[in-house]
């Protein structure tokens, strides 16, 4: 079940660069919610409307870690948009009987560091 919760996790990462719908139509379970910094607890109707067009701006992920932890997978990688911006980002998606049934999202930070190696960003 470990190897199938990794290779459902990622087939949602790679219907974003495939822009399929169907494909992640089909992850999603029918009570799925998506959980952001901007985004709390959306439903799969309000999710596809919402978020599902940012799809149109995904050119590809890197990803770094994808750990299964029982009905869970810790995903971290490194997203890249079609006009070459790169950010990281880390979620936690759950899943139930071979489906999506949640996603929480952390926003990383933005890839070159605004920081300097070593240092901070001055929020003063």
């Amino acid at each position: 079940m470990m190897n199938d919760s990794v290779a459902i996790a990622r087939a949602t990462y790679e219907a974003y660069v495939k822009k399929d719908r169907a494909a992640i139509e089909a992850l999603l379970a029918q009570d799925f919610h998506f959980t952001s910094p901007f985004d709390n607890r959306l439903d799969r109707a309000t999710y596809f409307a919402s978020c599902w067009p940012n799809s149109a701006t995904i050119a590809s992920f890197d990803f770094f870690h994808l750990v299964p932890d029982g009905e869970r997978v810790f995903v971290t990688y490194e997203g890249r948009s079609t006009a070459g911006h790169r950010f990281r980002n880390t979620e936690i998606v759950t899943i139930r009987g071979r489906q999506i049934v949640d996603v929480e999202v952390y926003f990383g930070w933005s890839v070159p560091y605004e920081a300097p190696v070593g240092g901070f960003i001055d929020k003063k």
